[in-house]
């Protein structure tokens, strides 16, 4: 596996997601592995829907202006959904230990999305830092399958055909 780089984070909630955003936060700017961390928000203060948030930090990871964002909501599913609309983007929503190795290893997604009504505070702490030690690699035999999504954006499917891609 490569090695972990140096990560440019995109950090971003809705006010389901303000506590562990920003415990969260604060345990990514004391990481060694992290260079930099953009807020997409929300604040105390503000009340922006999480589909904006969302949309908001994926693009500026789908842009390069970020390598990977961390997003959290009440289930992290609706974080996910909306990051998820942005071509390029890869979000998922995980709770434990091998789906976020997975997301990263088998899926190169970018966008780690969370629930604070689901997962507790330690488990997302410790679900985050071994996010950052989790490095796709462009060889291994999962990257013809992030190929074969990421061609769905360029090229349709038929709507009424199933398409099947060959796996090596």
């Amino acid at each position: 596996m490569p090695a972990a780089p140096k990560w440019r984070l995109v950090i971003g909630c809705d006010n389901a997601g303000l506590q562990y955003k920003e415990i969260l936060k604060a345990d990514l700017a004391k990481d060694p592995r992290v260079i930099e961390i953009v807020d997409a928000g929300v604040s105390a203060d503000e009340k922006t829907a999480y589909p904006h948030v969302a949309v908001a930090a994926a693009k500026k990871v789908a842009s390069g202006a970020a390598d990977r964002a961390l997003l959290i909501c009440g289930t992290g599913l609706g974080v996910a959904i909306s990051a998820n609309k942005v071509p390029g983007i890869r979000a998922v929503t995980a709770h434990d230990s091998f789906s976020v190795e997975r997301a990263v290893l088998s899926n190169n997604a970018q966008v780690l999305c969370m629930g604070q009504r689901v997962v507790g505070i330690e488990l997302a702490r410790r679900l985050v830092k071994e996010w950052l030690g989790y490095v796709f690699d462009t060889s291994s035999p999962s990257a013809a399958k992030v190929d074969a999504i990421s061609q769905y954006e360029i090229i349709p499917a038929p709507s009424a055909e199933m398409v099947i891609v060959p796996v090596s």
